[in-house]
């Protein structure tokens, strides 16, 4: 079992001002893994005087230096890859093979990437008689999710630190683990006192400081629509920056000259991931009526191969959820779309067969599901896809756009040009044509109720800018 009993406050790991722990489930088990401190106010109070401090230097700390300690810090976190997957398969669920690519290669990569991206990065440019400068924004609060727990805290902070910006993160508490260990890279990298600073705890302690605490100019958030909402209402109070990632009801629009094989499995695979623990998984795939038979006996098959069983066994398709409270809600998600009509294609609300223990769910698809249905509308963050069924391309589109979301999607047609039309009227802030892969250095966020800015490349790196104008005197003619 980990045992952490101390915080990352200004380069030190210092003690705690409460004595309260926070217990670490292993999501396979069931069993403690680890516990973390609880921190405190005061302690969040701590972390931000800190950072505030360390702001001047590190601010006035040249470009092509901070991307020297950034590659530090990649180099750090891919020595240490195995040890990492293992946590997080752990803490998370996240079949150890997926884990290695992309709980760990995904921050290594997007360290390294910021690091180049800051070596190029133009903080200066002249508009007329105006020098206008990119400048950093401040001290920023980072509040970070379970579900991807170390790429969430890389995509905050790598770019926040590139910017110039001091950090206060503040990890979720049920997979923080792994924070501790970039914290300790970060201690190796010989980043300057206070620059980044760690603080675990629940979110209506400390999470709920940085957002309203006047001495953070920022605060960036990943996690749920409800708590993005309080966030935001925190932070208006002190007028600061704000960036929320937040929930999604991605549609998967497979039009009728699609290959119909591939776009099922495709998007089956983009709901499955992470066990369906993924803010941007496509979960409702729209198909047409008259090949909806079709469909359903191609999903069946498909979901017949995901192998659920232990995250940390090479040969597993799909882990367990994170959580009780986790498994609970998905269950009743899978319970109520039948009650409201839903026809069960695969999977079911039962615990799978040889599992109980763990917070194991079966891979579900709930077919000829109703648009306006609990669960074709509200995000259910488990492993559940909705088959939605269309009558013409108008009615699909209007099916997709009719969310509270905008974060994901996809659109699949045998004619790139028609999902090309069709995915520029869907209002969301990704879509894969044809079972495009995911690129790290394009911008990723939502439209709606799926956040505000966007992360990822050099999009990412401009959240956390301000611009100033130095207007000068024109020379005489």
């Amino acid at each position: 079992m980990q045992q952490r009993d101390k915080l990352f406050i200004n380069g030190k790991w210092i003690a705690p001002h409460g004595a309260g722990s926070i217990d670490v489930i292993q999501s396979s088990t069931e069993a403690v893994m680890g516990r973390i401190p609880e921190g405190s106010p005061r302690d969040a109070e701590d972390a931000i005087q800190a950072a505030r401090a360390a702001f001047d230097g590190w601010a006035a700390t040249p470009p092509a230096e901070r991307a020297q300690y950034l590659r530090k810090i990649a180099d750090g976190l891919k020595a240490r890859t195995e040890e990492l997957a293992q946590l997080i398969a752990t803490e998370v669920g996240m079949p150890i093979k997926l884990a290695r690519a992309i709980q760990v290669g995904g921050p290594v990569f997007n360290w390294n990437e910021t690091a180049r991206l800051l070596e190029s990065f133009s903080f200066e440019e002249r508009v007329g008689n105006s020098l206008v400068l990119r400048e950093p924004v401040g001290v920023v609060g980072a509040i970070t999710p379970w579900n991807y727990p170390l790429n969430q805290i890389t995509l905050k902070v790598a770019p926040a630190l590139a910017a110039g910006c001091t950090v206060v993160l503040k990890p979720s508490e049920v997979a923080p683990l792994n924070a501790f260990v970039l914290a300790e890279v970060i201690e190796a990298a010989g980043l300057p006192p206070g620059v980044f600073n760690l603080v675990t705890g629940y979110g209506p302690v400390v999470g709920e400081v940085l957002a309203s605490h006047r001495e953070v100019d920022m605060v960036s958030f990943t996690g749920s629509t409800r708590a993005g909402k309080r966030v935001a209402e925190l932070a208006t109070q002190t007028v600061k920056r704000v960036a929320l990632e937040l929930g999604g009801k991605s549609a998967s629009v497979i039009l009728d000259d699609a290959d119909l094989p591939a776009a099922v499995k495709g998007t089956i695979s983009a709901c499955f991931l992470n066990s369906g623990q993924t803010c941007s998984a496509h979960t409702r795939m729209l198909v047409p009526r008259s090949r909806y038979d079709e469909v359903k006996e191609i999903a069946a098959r498909v979901v017949a191969g995901f192998t659920v069983g232990d995250p940390l066994q090479e040969g597993t398709k799909l882990g367990p959820l994170v959580s009780a409270a986790q498994k609970d809600r998905v269950m009743g998600y899978i319970q109520r779309g039948l009650n409201e009509g839903a026809e069960l294609v695969a999977g079911g609300p039962e615990a799978p067969d040889g599992l109980s223990k763990g917070f194991y769910v079966r891979p579900t698809v709930l077919g000829n599901v109703d648009p306006r249905a609990t669960v074709a509308q509200e995000e259910i963050f488990g492993p559940v896809l909705s088959v939605i069924c269309y009558d013409t391309e108008e009615d699909a589109i209007r099916i997709a756009n009719d969310s509270i979301y905008g974060l994901g999607g996809g659109v699949w047609s045998g004619d790139e040009a028609r999902a090309l039309k069709v995915a520029r009227r869907i209002r969301t802030g990704q879509i894969d044509i044809n079972g495009g892969p995911f690129n790290m250095t394009a911008p990723f966020g939502g439209y709606k109720q799926s956040g505000t800015g966007r992360e990822g490349g050099k999009y990412g790196l401009e959240e956390f800018l301000e611009y100033k104008s130095l207007q000068l005197k024109k020379p005489a003619a």
